[in-house]
């Protein structure tokens, strides 16, 4: 999160300063004090102030990956690095500070949005990479700070290479990944509280209802994809979205689990495989979407 603080400069140890204090030693040593002073020096002249981290912006965080921070090491793509800024925007939200919950479930929501417009195809990410984001605090807020800077950052270990896919796809892959994530995100975004279906049927009528809606759209999109596996694909979604509408419309819990397993295991991200290879798309199940289908 970005916390309002004087501005710092943080300085590093120059290389003259190293030699002057490793005094008589080997040539191996003060060459090895020279690279480290000069990896120190680059570090320090990379050092942005959090709060004019930009779109694309790849960076390594000072410190932990999560908490308050005043600077992040602003370091090139192709370098490896911690985390990338795929998605920013402002909180428009009056003049009183909103409070950190709210902060929170504003960026919860429209993170993974503006995420998905910079980087489209979530299977084709790094390993291990979450979605986090660094929104206003009440101090911050209170200077005017409005900003919410997406990221995705690696939990542990770096990654190299921007993240930017979106103007790289193909008109075909755009459609596709539209109505992909579009299917998902209804799927997670309507999910019920209540754990049963019996505590909460209309709340899962209705997330079924939102998930069917995804679908068609979905199909409608495939229709205009040439391919084979696109063909056999969209078949397989048709009667997926089908039984999603039967789980919209059940009139009891138990009618609506006899439609809700085929219609869950009808968008098992495992029966895109095919379809993906062919329109040029990352094959790779995620690890968590894998695991959720896996039972």
């Amino acid at each position: 999160m970005k916390t309002l603080a004087p501005y710092r400069s943080l300085r590093g140890i120059s290389a003259v300063v190293a030699l002057l204090a490793i005094g008589a030693v080997g040539c191996s040593d003060i060459s090895d004090a020279v690279d480290g002073a000069k990896d120190g020096a680059k570090k320090v002249a990379r050092q942005r102030s959090v709060f004019s981290l930009d779109l694309g912006d790849c960076y390594n965080p000072n410190g932990k990956a999560e908490g308050t921070a005043y600077a992040v090491e602003i370091v090139p793509c192709d370098e490896a690095h911690q985390g990338q800024v795929v998605g920013e925007f402002a909180i428009d939200e009056g003049k009183e500070y909103p409070g950190d919950d709210e902060v929170s479930a504003i960026a919860d929501e429209r993170c993974p949005v503006e995420a998905q417009k910079y980087a489209p195809d979530t299977w084709a990410l790094p390993q291990g990479v979450s979605l986090l984001y660094y929104t206003p605090t009440k101090e911050s807020w209170a200077t005017g700070d409005r900003a919410v800077s997406c990221t995705y950052t690696a939990e542990k270990g770096t990654f190299s290479g921007s993240l930017n896919t979106a103007k790289s796809l193909k008109p075909e892959q755009t459609t596709y990944l539209e109505g992909s994530n579009a299917v998902y995100e209804a799927l997670w975004a309507n999910q019920p509280e209540k754990d049963t279906v019996e505590d909460d049927l209309p709340g899962y009528k209705a997330q079924a209802k939102a998930v069917a809606a995804a679908l068609d759209a979905h199909v409608e999109g495939l229709g205009g994809i040439e391919g084979t596996e696109v063909g056999k694909l969209r078949a397989t979604l048709t009667k997926a979205a089908g039984n999603w509408k039967k789980a919209a419309n059940a009139a009891d819990a138990d009618t609506f689990y006899t439609a809700y397993d085929p219609a869950f295991t009808g968008i098992d991200p495992n029966k895109s495989v095919a379809a993906r290879k062919e329109l040029g798309l990352a094959t790779t199940v995620p690890a968590d979407e894998a695991e959720v289908w896996a039972g």
